[in-house]
Protein backbone atom coordinates (compact mmCIF):
# COMPACT_ATOMS: atom_id res chain seq x y z
CA UNK A 1 0.00 0.00 0.00
CA UNK A 2 2.77 2.25 1.09
CA UNK A 3 4.31 2.14 -2.61
CA UNK A 4 1.19 2.52 -4.03
CA UNK A 5 0.90 5.68 -1.83
CA UNK A 6 4.20 6.77 -3.54
CA UNK A 7 3.44 6.17 -6.85
CA UNK A 8 0.01 8.34 -6.70
CA UNK A 9 2.27 10.84 -4.82
CA UNK A 10 4.22 11.12 -8.09
CA UNK A 11 1.79 11.04 -10.42
CA UNK A 12 -0.38 14.11 -8.68
CA UNK A 13 2.72 16.23 -7.84
CA UNK A 14 6.08 15.14 -9.00
CA UNK A 15 4.84 14.80 -12.72
CA UNK A 16 3.17 18.17 -12.40
CA UNK A 17 6.39 19.47 -10.88
CA UNK A 18 8.99 18.58 -13.57
CA UNK A 19 6.54 20.10 -16.03
CA UNK A 20 6.50 23.36 -14.18
CA UNK A 21 10.57 22.93 -14.42
CA UNK A 22 10.74 22.23 -17.91
CA UNK A 23 8.46 25.20 -18.79
CA UNK A 24 9.88 27.45 -16.60
CA UNK A 25 13.48 26.98 -18.49
CA UNK A 26 11.68 27.00 -21.74
CA UNK A 27 10.35 30.48 -20.87
CA UNK A 28 13.83 32.31 -20.52
CA UNK A 29 14.54 31.17 -24.13
CA UNK A 30 14.69 33.95 -26.68
CA UNK A 31 11.75 34.31 -28.83
CA UNK A 32 11.77 32.32 -32.16
CA UNK A 33 9.28 34.68 -34.68
CA UNK A 34 8.80 37.88 -36.38
CA UNK A 35 8.29 40.35 -34.09
CA UNK A 36 7.97 43.49 -36.34
CA UNK A 37 7.37 47.07 -34.06
CA UNK A 38 5.86 48.46 -37.05
CA UNK A 39 2.83 46.11 -37.65
CA UNK A 40 -0.24 48.18 -36.79
CA UNK A 41 -3.04 46.66 -38.32
CA UNK A 42 -6.92 47.98 -37.98
CA UNK A 43 -7.94 46.99 -34.65
CA UNK A 44 -11.91 46.07 -33.31
CA UNK A 45 -12.05 46.32 -29.71
CA UNK A 46 -14.98 44.73 -28.46
CA UNK A 47 -16.01 45.00 -25.05
CA UNK A 48 -19.38 42.78 -23.64
CA UNK A 49 -21.81 44.65 -20.98
CA UNK A 50 -24.46 42.83 -18.61
CA UNK A 51 -25.05 45.18 -15.57
CA UNK A 52 -21.92 47.08 -15.83
CA UNK A 53 -23.02 50.52 -15.18
CA UNK A 54 -20.30 50.25 -12.37
CA UNK A 55 -17.01 50.11 -13.66
CA UNK A 56 -18.23 51.06 -17.27
CA UNK A 57 -17.58 54.76 -16.99
CA UNK A 58 -13.90 53.69 -15.86
CA UNK A 59 -14.02 51.16 -18.86
CA UNK A 60 -14.54 54.14 -21.12
CA UNK A 61 -12.06 56.59 -19.69
CA UNK A 62 -9.41 53.54 -19.85
CA UNK A 63 -10.20 53.01 -23.49
CA UNK A 64 -10.02 56.58 -24.68
CA UNK A 65 -6.34 56.80 -23.89
CA UNK A 66 -5.25 54.31 -25.65
CA UNK A 67 -2.34 55.20 -27.95
CA UNK A 68 -3.25 54.05 -30.84
CA UNK A 69 -4.13 56.05 -34.76
CA UNK A 70 -8.08 56.62 -34.00
CA UNK A 71 -8.54 55.59 -37.84
CA UNK A 72 -7.41 52.58 -37.41
CA UNK A 73 -8.94 51.60 -33.82
CA UNK A 74 -13.19 51.01 -33.21
CA UNK A 75 -14.31 50.47 -30.35
CA UNK A 76 -17.60 48.00 -29.65
CA UNK A 77 -19.33 48.14 -26.97
CA UNK A 78 -22.23 44.85 -26.83
CA UNK A 79 -24.56 44.66 -24.30
CA UNK A 80 -26.48 41.71 -23.36
CA UNK A 81 -30.19 43.25 -21.99
CA UNK A 82 -28.85 44.91 -18.83
CA UNK A 83 -31.37 46.02 -16.60
CA UNK A 84 -29.73 48.73 -15.03
CA UNK A 85 -28.19 51.86 -16.81
CA UNK A 86 -25.54 50.23 -18.19
CA UNK A 87 -26.42 51.66 -22.16
CA UNK A 88 -27.27 54.95 -20.54
CA UNK A 89 -23.78 55.49 -19.44
CA UNK A 90 -22.16 54.31 -22.43
CA UNK A 91 -24.36 56.36 -24.71
CA UNK A 92 -23.85 59.46 -22.35
CA UNK A 93 -19.72 59.03 -22.98
CA UNK A 94 -20.13 58.68 -26.59
CA UNK A 95 -22.54 61.77 -27.13
CA UNK A 96 -19.32 63.59 -25.01
CA UNK A 97 -16.67 61.99 -26.86
CA UNK A 98 -17.27 62.04 -30.83
CA UNK A 99 -13.99 61.80 -31.67
CA UNK A 100 -13.78 58.27 -30.43
CA UNK A 101 -15.11 55.58 -32.90
CA UNK A 102 -17.25 53.70 -30.47
CA UNK A 103 -20.33 51.27 -31.58
CA UNK A 104 -22.82 50.32 -29.35
CA UNK A 105 -24.91 47.08 -29.63
CA UNK A 106 -27.47 45.58 -27.79
CA UNK A 107 -29.00 42.28 -28.02
CA UNK A 108 -32.63 41.29 -27.74
CA UNK A 109 -32.05 38.40 -25.45
CA UNK A 110 -29.30 37.35 -23.42
CA UNK A 111 -27.56 34.53 -25.40
CA UNK A 112 -24.61 34.29 -23.01
CA UNK A 113 -20.65 35.92 -23.12
CA UNK A 114 -19.87 34.15 -26.46
CA UNK A 115 -23.01 35.04 -28.57
CA UNK A 116 -22.82 38.56 -27.82
CA UNK A 117 -18.88 38.62 -28.88
CA UNK A 118 -20.10 36.75 -31.89
CA UNK A 119 -23.17 38.93 -32.43
CA UNK A 120 -20.28 41.91 -32.11
CA UNK A 121 -17.92 39.95 -34.65
CA UNK A 122 -20.42 40.47 -37.42
CA UNK A 123 -20.28 44.46 -36.87
CA UNK A 124 -16.43 44.40 -37.18
CA UNK A 125 -14.56 45.87 -39.20
CA UNK A 126 -10.89 45.67 -37.84
CA UNK A 127 -7.92 43.29 -39.35
CA UNK A 128 -7.34 42.26 -35.41
CA UNK A 129 -10.37 41.46 -33.03
CA UNK A 130 -9.59 42.03 -29.80
CA UNK A 131 -11.88 41.09 -26.38
CA UNK A 132 -11.56 42.48 -22.90
CA UNK A 133 -14.15 42.54 -20.35
CA UNK A 134 -15.62 45.63 -19.36
CA UNK A 135 -13.77 45.17 -15.78
CA UNK A 136 -10.40 44.49 -17.28
CA UNK A 137 -7.77 48.06 -17.75
CA UNK A 138 -5.47 48.37 -20.35
CA UNK A 139 -1.94 50.53 -19.49
CA UNK A 140 -2.31 52.91 -22.39
CA UNK A 141 0.40 51.43 -25.06
CA UNK A 142 -0.66 48.13 -24.60
CA UNK A 143 -1.29 48.37 -28.59
CA UNK A 144 2.00 49.15 -29.97
CA UNK A 145 3.82 46.62 -27.45
CA UNK A 146 1.15 43.88 -27.92
CA UNK A 147 0.73 43.80 -31.55
CA UNK A 148 4.01 43.52 -32.84
CA UNK A 149 3.75 39.84 -31.90
CA UNK A 150 1.15 39.05 -34.34
CA UNK A 151 3.47 40.11 -37.46
CA UNK A 152 4.74 36.74 -37.48
CA UNK A 153 2.60 34.66 -40.04
CA UNK A 154 2.42 31.45 -37.55
CA UNK A 155 0.97 33.67 -34.70
CA UNK A 156 -3.01 33.63 -34.81
CA UNK A 157 -3.62 34.63 -31.46
CA UNK A 158 -2.27 36.44 -28.69
CA UNK A 159 -3.05 37.52 -24.80
CA UNK A 160 -1.17 38.79 -22.17
CA UNK A 161 -1.00 38.48 -18.03
CA UNK A 162 -3.47 39.64 -15.66
CA UNK A 163 -2.23 41.70 -13.19
CA UNK A 164 -3.93 42.50 -9.98
CA UNK A 165 -5.81 45.43 -8.52
CA UNK A 166 -5.68 44.60 -5.04
CA UNK A 167 -3.37 41.77 -4.49
CA UNK A 168 -1.97 42.37 -0.90
CA UNK A 169 -5.89 43.12 0.63
CA UNK A 170 -6.72 39.37 1.68
CA UNK A 171 -4.48 36.45 1.70
CA UNK A 172 -7.10 35.13 -0.94
CA UNK A 173 -5.49 38.07 -3.33
CA UNK A 174 -1.81 37.34 -2.25
CA UNK A 175 -2.54 33.66 -2.84
CA UNK A 176 -3.87 34.51 -6.21
CA UNK A 177 -0.87 36.85 -7.26
CA UNK A 178 1.52 33.53 -6.58
CA UNK A 179 -0.67 31.27 -8.71
CA UNK A 180 -0.44 33.94 -11.24
CA UNK A 181 3.02 34.21 -11.26
CA UNK A 182 3.24 30.89 -11.33
CA UNK A 183 0.77 30.29 -14.22
CA UNK A 184 2.10 33.56 -16.59
CA UNK A 185 5.79 31.54 -16.55
CA UNK A 186 4.40 28.56 -17.55
CA UNK A 187 2.16 30.17 -20.29
CA UNK A 188 5.35 32.07 -21.58
CA UNK A 189 7.21 28.81 -21.56
CA UNK A 190 4.39 27.23 -23.54
CA UNK A 191 4.73 29.86 -25.78
CA UNK A 192 8.78 29.98 -26.79
CA UNK A 193 8.24 26.44 -27.49
CA UNK A 194 4.65 26.09 -29.41
CA UNK A 195 1.52 27.84 -28.10
CA UNK A 196 -0.05 28.22 -24.99
CA UNK A 197 -3.60 26.54 -24.03
CA UNK A 198 -4.92 29.17 -21.95
CA UNK A 199 -5.75 33.21 -22.45
CA UNK A 200 -7.61 35.71 -20.44
CA UNK A 201 -10.75 37.72 -20.98
CA UNK A 202 -8.71 41.25 -20.17
CA UNK A 203 -6.34 41.10 -23.34
CA UNK A 204 -7.01 38.33 -25.94
CA UNK A 205 -6.16 39.59 -29.90
CA UNK A 206 -7.00 36.95 -32.83
CA UNK A 207 -6.57 37.53 -37.01
CA UNK A 208 -9.66 38.02 -37.97
CA UNK A 209 -8.29 35.81 -41.66
CA UNK A 210 -8.44 33.06 -38.30
CA UNK A 211 -11.48 33.71 -36.44
CA UNK A 212 -14.72 31.76 -37.91
CA UNK A 213 -16.54 32.96 -34.37
CA UNK A 214 -15.50 32.73 -30.07
CA UNK A 215 -15.95 29.60 -28.69
CA UNK A 216 -17.02 27.12 -32.31
CA UNK A 217 -17.28 24.71 -29.69
CA UNK A 218 -19.89 25.68 -27.15
CA UNK A 219 -17.32 25.01 -24.05
CA UNK A 220 -18.63 27.88 -22.24
CA UNK A 221 -14.66 29.41 -22.43
CA UNK A 222 -14.42 32.74 -24.58
CA UNK A 223 -10.89 32.70 -24.57
CA UNK A 224 -9.67 29.16 -24.57
CA UNK A 225 -12.44 27.57 -26.02
CA UNK A 226 -11.62 29.99 -29.25
CA UNK A 227 -8.26 28.76 -29.61
CA UNK A 228 -9.17 25.37 -30.37
CA UNK A 229 -9.63 26.33 -33.81
CA UNK A 230 -6.32 27.90 -33.84
CA UNK A 231 -4.54 24.42 -32.91
CA UNK A 232 -6.56 22.63 -36.05
CA UNK A 233 -5.29 25.29 -38.43
CA UNK A 234 -1.92 24.58 -37.07
CA UNK A 235 -1.29 28.69 -36.22
CA UNK A 236 0.05 29.45 -33.17
CA UNK A 237 -1.63 31.22 -29.78
CA UNK A 238 0.88 32.88 -27.88
CA UNK A 239 1.34 34.60 -24.02
CA UNK A 240 3.31 38.38 -24.22
CA UNK A 241 3.79 39.49 -21.00
CA UNK A 242 3.96 43.28 -23.04
CA UNK A 243 0.02 42.61 -23.27
CA UNK A 244 -0.50 43.10 -19.11
CA UNK A 245 -3.81 44.04 -18.03
CA UNK A 246 -5.04 45.30 -14.81
CA UNK A 247 -8.09 44.11 -12.47
CA UNK A 248 -9.48 43.08 -8.96
CA UNK A 249 -9.56 39.56 -7.30
CA UNK A 250 -12.52 38.39 -4.85
CA UNK A 251 -11.09 39.12 -1.21
CA UNK A 252 -13.31 36.23 0.09
CA UNK A 253 -12.60 32.41 -0.42
CA UNK A 254 -15.95 32.27 -1.28
CA UNK A 255 -15.55 34.34 -3.77
CA UNK A 256 -11.82 32.73 -5.08
CA UNK A 257 -13.81 29.22 -4.95
CA UNK A 258 -16.98 30.87 -7.36
CA UNK A 259 -14.64 31.87 -9.98
CA UNK A 260 -12.53 28.99 -9.61
CA UNK A 261 -15.85 26.55 -10.14
CA UNK A 262 -16.99 28.06 -13.39
CA UNK A 263 -12.94 28.25 -14.95
CA UNK A 264 -12.35 24.58 -14.06
CA UNK A 265 -15.98 24.17 -15.78
CA UNK A 266 -14.89 26.16 -18.85
CA UNK A 267 -11.25 24.20 -19.31
CA UNK A 268 -12.45 20.82 -18.45
CA UNK A 269 -14.62 21.00 -21.61
CA UNK A 270 -12.23 23.08 -23.69
CA UNK A 271 -9.51 20.38 -22.76
CA UNK A 272 -11.88 17.14 -23.65
CA UNK A 273 -12.23 18.91 -26.94
CA UNK A 274 -8.65 18.40 -27.81
CA UNK A 275 -8.54 14.98 -26.43
CA UNK A 276 -11.03 14.65 -28.93
CA UNK A 277 -9.10 16.57 -31.38
CA UNK A 278 -5.74 14.58 -31.25
CA UNK A 279 -7.46 11.41 -31.20
CA UNK A 280 -8.81 11.90 -34.23
CA UNK A 281 -5.18 13.15 -35.52
CA UNK A 282 -6.88 17.00 -36.13
CA UNK A 283 -3.94 18.70 -34.30
CA UNK A 284 0.00 18.95 -35.33
CA UNK A 285 1.45 22.02 -33.42
CA UNK A 286 2.19 22.07 -29.37
CA UNK A 287 0.94 18.55 -28.86
CA UNK A 288 3.34 17.75 -25.72
CA UNK A 289 2.13 20.98 -24.12
CA UNK A 290 -1.47 19.56 -24.68
CA UNK A 291 -0.68 16.45 -23.64
CA UNK A 292 1.04 17.54 -20.44
CA UNK A 293 -1.87 20.06 -19.64
CA UNK A 294 -4.41 17.25 -20.25
CA UNK A 295 -2.25 15.43 -17.60
CA UNK A 296 -2.04 18.30 -15.32
CA UNK A 297 -5.84 19.45 -15.43
CA UNK A 298 -7.73 15.99 -16.53
CA UNK A 299 -5.55 13.02 -15.23
CA UNK A 300 -4.09 14.36 -11.90
CA UNK A 301 -7.15 15.57 -10.20
CA UNK A 302 -8.21 11.88 -10.51
CA UNK A 303 -5.10 10.25 -9.55
CA UNK A 304 -5.49 12.71 -6.31
CA UNK A 305 -8.78 11.70 -5.15
CA UNK A 306 -7.01 8.18 -5.31
CA UNK A 307 -4.31 9.94 -3.28
CA UNK A 308 -6.58 11.28 -0.33
CA UNK A 309 -8.14 7.78 0.03
CA UNK A 310 -4.98 6.06 0.53
CA UNK A 311 -3.34 8.66 2.50
CA UNK A 312 -6.84 8.17 4.56
CA UNK A 313 -6.13 4.61 4.82
CA UNK A 314 -2.88 5.03 5.83
CA UNK A 315 -3.31 7.27 8.46
CA UNK A 316 -6.11 5.42 9.82
CA UNK A 317 -4.01 2.28 9.24
CA UNK A 318 -0.34 3.07 10.58
CA UNK A 319 -0.26 5.32 13.53
CA UNK A 320 3.36 5.85 13.13
CA UNK A 321 2.81 7.42 9.66
CA UNK A 322 0.23 9.55 10.92
CA UNK A 323 2.84 10.93 12.87
CA UNK A 324 4.99 11.85 10.33
CA UNK A 325 2.91 12.91 8.27
CA UNK A 326 1.65 15.63 10.80
CA UNK A 327 4.85 16.32 12.15
CA UNK A 328 7.19 17.13 9.13
CA UNK A 329 4.88 17.57 6.04
CA UNK A 330 2.20 19.81 7.24
CA UNK A 331 4.67 22.47 8.86
CA UNK A 332 6.73 22.95 5.76
CA UNK A 333 4.17 22.66 2.70
CA UNK A 334 0.58 23.33 5.03
CA UNK A 335 0.07 26.56 2.43
CA UNK A 336 0.91 25.65 -0.24
CA UNK A 337 -0.94 21.87 0.24
CA UNK A 338 -3.94 23.24 0.76
CA UNK A 339 -4.01 25.45 -2.35
CA UNK A 340 -3.39 22.15 -4.41
CA UNK A 341 -6.02 20.16 -2.24
CA UNK A 342 -8.52 23.04 -2.90
CA UNK A 343 -7.45 23.47 -6.77
CA UNK A 344 -7.56 19.26 -7.13
CA UNK A 345 -11.00 19.12 -5.95
CA UNK A 346 -12.28 22.28 -7.57
CA UNK A 347 -10.89 20.49 -10.89
CA UNK A 348 -12.01 16.99 -9.83
CA UNK A 349 -16.01 18.42 -9.15
CA UNK A 350 -15.39 20.32 -12.72
CA UNK A 351 -14.94 16.61 -14.44
CA UNK A 352 -17.63 15.60 -12.77
CA UNK A 353 -19.87 18.37 -13.62
CA UNK A 354 -19.12 17.85 -17.34
CA UNK A 355 -19.65 14.62 -17.16
CA UNK A 356 -23.38 15.14 -15.84
CA UNK A 357 -23.28 17.89 -18.93
CA UNK A 358 -23.30 20.65 -16.38
CA UNK A 359 -22.32 24.35 -17.45
CA UNK A 360 -22.96 27.19 -16.97
CA UNK A 361 -24.36 29.57 -19.79
CA UNK A 362 -24.63 33.01 -18.90
CA UNK A 363 -21.59 35.44 -16.77
CA UNK A 364 -22.31 36.76 -13.54
CA UNK A 365 -21.38 39.71 -11.67
CA UNK A 366 -18.45 38.27 -8.83
CA UNK A 367 -18.41 40.51 -6.18
CA UNK A 368 -14.57 41.78 -7.67
CA UNK A 369 -16.65 44.29 -9.43
CA UNK A 370 -17.40 45.62 -6.01
CA UNK A 371 -13.95 45.88 -5.27
CA UNK A 372 -13.31 48.34 -8.08
CA UNK A 373 -12.26 52.04 -6.67
CA UNK A 374 -11.08 55.36 -8.90
CA UNK A 375 -8.00 55.76 -6.40
CA UNK A 376 -6.60 51.76 -7.46
CA UNK A 377 -7.00 52.90 -11.47
CA UNK A 378 -5.43 56.19 -10.28
CA UNK A 379 -2.30 54.82 -8.76
CA UNK A 380 -1.62 52.22 -11.92
CA UNK A 381 -1.93 55.39 -14.57
CA UNK A 382 -5.13 54.10 -15.98
CA UNK A 383 -7.25 56.84 -16.16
Amino acid sequence: MIIAWVILCFLSFGIPAVFFIVLKRSSSKPWRIKIDKNYMPKVSIIVPTYNESNVIPFKLVNLGRIKYPDELMEIIIVDSKSNDNTTDVVYDFVGKHTNLNIKVLVESERTGKSGALNYALKNCTGDVMIVSDADCFWPSDILRRALPFLADPDVGAISGPKVLLNPEQSWVTKTEKAYLNSMNLMKLGESKVGSTLFFEGGFSAYKREVLESFDPYNTGSDDCGTIVTLAEKNFRAIFVPEAQFYTTFPITWKGKVSVKLRRANQLTRVFFRYISLLLRRRIVRSKRVILQRIFTYVLSPVTFILLMAATIFLLLRFPYFALIFLAFLIPKVGSYLFEVIQNYFILFLSIFAVALDKKFVFWDKPEDRLLLTEEMLRRHGLI
